[in-house]
């Protein structure tokens, strides 16, 4: 009767992730089997050619370029956030309400919004390079836009919240005594922070490393907008293939790489939290 109980209690949320999550992924990979036509649609063939262009080269420095900068954003929005998960678990509960709504406050600006006020910023003209310019940092031919580092900078912007409130979420739950005992053995600040604090809050960094470079990897619209035509990732040439080539058997099949770096390090990483 319990299990009956809870069969159906999860049946709404299967059928949910049954209908919008798992068919529309298998209707992709079905479509990296067909051929494309002329006119941009899908041809009635089955064919192994569109997987096998994969092989391409012009792909394999864009897959390895995407796995490159998903990876520098988690290690980058690890850094930042760990200590200030730290910090906000151990402050008051008023500055604390502060930090948070500091942290929240830009998702209620749009993405696009977002996207295009770095590139202003970041803009030849631009407060930041006439800073930089003015203490003698940088000189006018110095570029900030329209590279990989400012891909990278936007995406740690972007992604930085989705690893502090699940650090900070685990952290708040952690025993900060056990930090202080460890001192009080001898140990240093750092070895407590990596031997006592981090397993304590090994739940939420495995939720904030998931999270932060799933969502960076199919990123694409901050690579088109501040990054140079050597920053795109595959979620660029996802978008080439369907809208500008109108070759959907060619997007899904990088849809399909693009759902297998997902999908492997997000199970490997789940099974990390059992």
């Amino acid at each position: 009767m319990k299990s009956r109980r809870e069969l159906l209690l999860t049946l709404p949320s299967l059928g949910w992730l049954l209908v919008f999550f798992a068919l529309p992924c298998v209707l992709i990979l079905g479509l990296a089997f067909r051929a494309s036509d002329l006119r941009g649609g899908v041809g009635d063939a089955w064919s192994l050619e569109t997987v096998k262009s994969l092989a391409d080269s012009q792909y394999l420095p864009v897959v390895c370029k995407t796995l490159w900068m998903s990876v520098a954003t988690t290690a980058c929005c690890l850094a930042l956030a760990l200590p200030v998960s730290w910090a906000l678990a151990r402050m008051g509960a008023f500055w604390r309400q502060i930090v948070l709504l500091l942290i929240i406050v830009p998702f209620l600006t749009n993405f696009i919004i977002r996207i295009f006020a770095w590139r202003s910023l970041l803009h030849p003209e631009g407060i930041i390079k006439q800073a930089l310019v003015w203490l003698h940092l940088a000189t006018e031919e110095t570029l900030l836009l329209n590279n990989a580092g400012a891909v990278l900078l936007v995406m740690v912007y972007t992604q930085l919240p989705f690893a502090i409130l699940p650090l900070y979420a685990a952290a708040e739950k952690f025993d900060f005594t056990l930090v202080d005992a460890a001192r009080d053995l001898g140990a240093s600040t750092w070895q407590a922070f990596r031997k006592v604090f981090l397993p304590g809050v090994r739940q939420g960094l495995i939720s904030a490393i998931v999270i932060v470079f799933v969502c960076s990897l199919g990123q694409y619209v901050i690579p088109k907008y501040v990054g140079g035509t050597g920053d795109e990732m595959i979620g660029n040439k996802i978008e080439q293939r369907a809208f500008s080539d109108r070759n959907l058997p060619l997007a899904s099949a990088l849809s399909g790489v693009l759902l297998l770096a997902v999908l492997v390090p997000t199970l490997w990483l789940g099974r990390l939290k059992k």
